[in-house]
């Protein structure tokens, strides 16, 4: 009986941690807070070199290809990000100090009626087709 209850309770204690109708909880002013149809890039002046420009050619290829599908721009004003999705669901995602060139060139796409998405450079456009047709 006492392992329903503890059971129970667990369940309860997640859909109360997990309920998308509390709004106005989240302190909004420490968040770059995103609710439209957008790809999030950092802007970093990274050292010139062969592995920066293949880099910047392959983020140059994806932002064309986002924008080309409605995406429109937005640097990151904060390492945290608030993405509020049409449902009136919040992703949060902290963003940690880039280590290499790689992740200073990080892109993350968003469209409100899904979760965000962070691209892989090294992936090309096959990822953003799989994300748009889901």
């Amino acid at each position: 009986m006492g392992k329903i209850l503890s059971l129970l309770a667990l369940a309860a204690g997640l859909l109360f941690a997990c309920n998308p109708q509390r709004e106005g909880t989240t302190d909004r002013s420490r968040y770059d807070v995103i609710t439209e149809k957008s790809y999030i890039y950092r802007e970093h002046k990274p050292a010139p070199g062969p592995l920066t420009d293949s880099v910047m050619a392959l983020k140059q290829q994806i932002t064309e290809y986002l924008q080309q599908q409605g995406f429109k721009p937005h640097m990151a004003g904060k390492d945290s990000l608030l993405f509020v999705r049409s449902n009136n669901q919040e992703v949060m995602i902290e963003l940690p100090a880039p280590q290499d060139i790689w992740e200073m060139n990080t892109i993350i796409v968003f469209d409100p009626a899904k979760n965000p998405l962070f691209i892989n450079l090294h992936k090309g456009t096959a990822q953003l087709d799989h994300y748009l047709n889901k």
